[in-house]
């Protein structure tokens, strides 16, 4: 690449920029230095007979003209000229450029994505010269499947970018009628993830979750490339495929030997602390869960406690359930309530209004639950009295007490 200092009415912004065809853009960041010292960073240019496109720079050519009109000149700034000829390899330098800057938007990238694409370049290309997945890659040309009218609002951030995203797997109907209710002040557009179940008809159900053949389905399948996600865009045409495959699916596990195979209601969640493990081969059953979105699980080798009980020998049966143990012994727990109330009581000190409110809030409420007396907060042993005493949150309340109680001449400190 040559370097050279070429004079500014030789430049003029290429429409091979990535950021060609936006207003002049804001330069204002830039001018204290440009004043100061010039253009210190060479801008990207390609030969165009007796002139030059500025492939990248757009801003700091913008700049230098400014201060030119301010001070009636400016030195002529640092260009590296590229070859003339390749647009696709002009673009990429006008995105490489731009992008280890300021980040351009989305709608900006697909842009000039769309033109390396024209002008040759694949999706395995463009990714691996901007260090970028192809899957990446494919969610900006995404954004091409956008009305005009919907990429001039995300060029202007009137619209944020997760609901331009879901408006990418809606048809070119499904987005005029999400613009008609934009544009209706008595109407609400959907946004976020409720654009999403609007698009899909109320129910993101992935393709990932039939049980069916895929070519049965007659409705329409939209791909959501910011998830690498393919959804069924007609529920009502998917739930009946569906309820004949778990159908099916159902038959299949009785057939195999299993005691029975109970199917949920859809949404429905299996509940295992209401069941018992139980083998098939001592009667288990599978049941059978399947969420909204579609998506089927089977839970096999299960009873109800009530229909295993009734499975167990009879001297079983008579037998009483096991007592549960508590998790912590009566001084343990003792101990854990004797340093909670302290630490409680601590904290309230420094906030009188809670601690007022609390005590209205028992008085006032119908509760044989309060009572105004001396806590003397007896421990159950000699170690527990000694680990309270020594508490950090005893003692603070200990000397506020006391710190009250001197007024009256009544200070006893318990600590």
């Amino acid at each position: 690449m040559e370097l050279l200092h070429i004079p500014l009415d030789k430049l003029y912004p290429s429409p091979l920029n990535m950021r060609h065809g936006k207003a002049e853009p804001d330069v204002s960041d830039l001018l204290p230095s440009v004043r100061a010292r010039g253009i210190l960073i060479p801008l990207l240019v390609r030969p165009d007979g007796e002139r030059y496109e500025v492939i990248a720079g757009k801003r700091r050519y913008f700049a230098a003209r400014t201060v030119e009109e301010e001070a009636g000149e400016i030195e002529p700034p640092p260009c590296g000229v590229l070859a003339p000829g390749d647009d696709a390899a002009a673009i990429e330098a006008s995105m490489i450029e731009n992008m280890a800057r300021l980040d351009p938007d989305e709608m900006s990238q697909h842009e000039a994505m769309v033109r390396l694409i024209r002008a040759g370049r694949s999706v395995a290309q463009i990714a691996a010269t901007f260090g970028l997945t192809e899957a990446m890659v494919k969610r900006r040309l995404a954004l091409g499947n956008l009305l005009p009218r919907l990429r001039d609002l995300t060029r202007r951030q009137e619209v944020d970018a997760e609901t331009i995203r879901h408006l990418t797997m809606a048809s070119k109907g499904k987005q005029r009628e999400w613009l008609a209710l934009y544009d209706d002040p008595k109407q609400w557009a959907p946004t976020g993830i409720q654009a999403k179940r609007w698009i899909l008809g109320g129910q993101a159900i992935p393709v990932s979750a039939a049980l069916f053949p895929l070519d049965e389905y007659p409705g329409r399948v939209v791909s959501d490339l910011f998830r690498e996600e393919r959804y069924f865009a007609d529920p009502e045409a998917f739930w009946p495929l569906q309820n004949a495959a778990v159908a099916a699916k159902r038959n299949a596990l009785l057939a195999a030997g299993w005691a029975g195979v109970e199917v949920l209601e859809a949404g429905k969640h299996f509940a295992e602390w209401e069941h018992e493990r139980v083998p098939k081969a001592k009667g288990g059953k599978v049941f059978v869960t399947v969420s909204h979105q579609g998506e089927v699980e089977l839970h096999e080798g299960w009873l109800t406690r009530k229909e295993a009980r009734k499975l167990r020998p009879k001297e079983d049966k008579d037998k009483p359930e096991p007592a549960a143990r508590p998790e912590v012994s009566r001084a343990l727990r003792r101990y854990l309530d004797l340093h909670r109330h302290a630490a409680v009581r601590a904290a309230l000190l420094g906030h009188p209004r809670t601690a007022l409110r609390l005590l209205l809030a028992h008085v006032i409420a119908p509760s044989g639950h309060w009572q105004v007396e001396w806590e003397a907060q007896e421990a159950p042993n000699e170690a527990v009295a000694k680990s309270l005493a020594g508490s950090v949150s005893e003692a603070a309340f200990d000397a506020e007490r006391c710190m009250l109680l001197d007024r009256l001449g009544r200070c006893r400190r318990t600590v």
